[in-house]
């Protein structure tokens, strides 16, 4: 499938996935310009890079000359832990990103993908799961022309701050791997570069109104996903 060359906008580029995002982002012959929504800079040197700074992850000013950015990423996220309490964990994971999604909307993005959770439910009993589920319900409302949300299970990388639930859970999927089949494969650790060229490859058949209006992509999908670009 042919692809004119495009413009995208990404939040959370300093994360496991965001960091691996933006990598591909800027080495895709399709995409023309890279605009990273950050608080502070990020260490990338590339011509297609513009990166906007600001503490709150907002655009301030913006020049008619400057290219409008039909693609959205947002790869923020954090734990109870690292936030310290559960108003905390939803100012990021809910209210952030409902509002970096919606000054992606004014921009100009038209498709947006999200880095969300397996099994996230505005109903769920889990607070975490409970927040990802309100942001997704929100940002169904907000009128782009296709939002997509990847609900990985637990991710393999490397982070700049280690998450150690993520590594007690890699190491018991390498013991249980044999044994993980059915519904239980959803939670089989994925690899942060998957996750990265899933959403950018479903982003670009976004862009081309090859998806539906919402698309949810979840745990092992993600894999068959991978398996089908390998074979493309």
């Amino acid at each position: 499938m042919s692809h004119g060359k495009v413009s995208a906008i990404i939040a959370g580029a300093s994360g496991l996935v965001g960091d691996e995002l933006l990598h591909q982002l800027l080495g895709h012959p399709l995409i023309q310009t890279v605009y990273s929504l950050s608080r502070r800079e990020l260490p990338f040197h590339s011509s297609k890079l513009v990166q906007i700074i600001h503490p709150e992850l907002r655009v301030t000013s913006w020049e008619d000359t400057d290219r409008i950015p039909t693609i959205g990423f947002i790869c923020l996220g954090t734990t109870k832990k690292q936030a310290g309490s559960n108003q905390a964990l939803e100012a990021v994971d809910f209210q952030l990103v409902e509002k970096v999604a919606n000054t992606m909307h004014l921009l100009g993005v038209k498709h947006i993908v999200v880095i969300s959770s397996l099994f996230a439910s505005p109903f769920s009993p889990s607070h975490y799961l409970r927040c990802k589920g309100k942001m997704e319900r929100a940002l169904k409302k907000m009128g782009f022309d296709h939002c997509v949300f990847i609900r990985p299970g637990p991710l393999k990388g490397e982070r700049s701050q280690p998450r150690q639930d993520e590594k007690i859970v890699q190491n018991i999927f390498r013991l249980l791997q044999p044994l993980v089949i059915g519904p239980l494969a959803h939670l089989t650790p994925i690899p942060a570069e998957n996750v990265a060229s899933s959403m950018l490859e479903l982003a670009l058949l976004a862009e081309s109104d090859a998806l539906n209006k919402i698309t949810t992509v979840s745990g092992r999908a993600l894999f068959a996903n991978q398996e089908k670009l390998m074979q493309d």
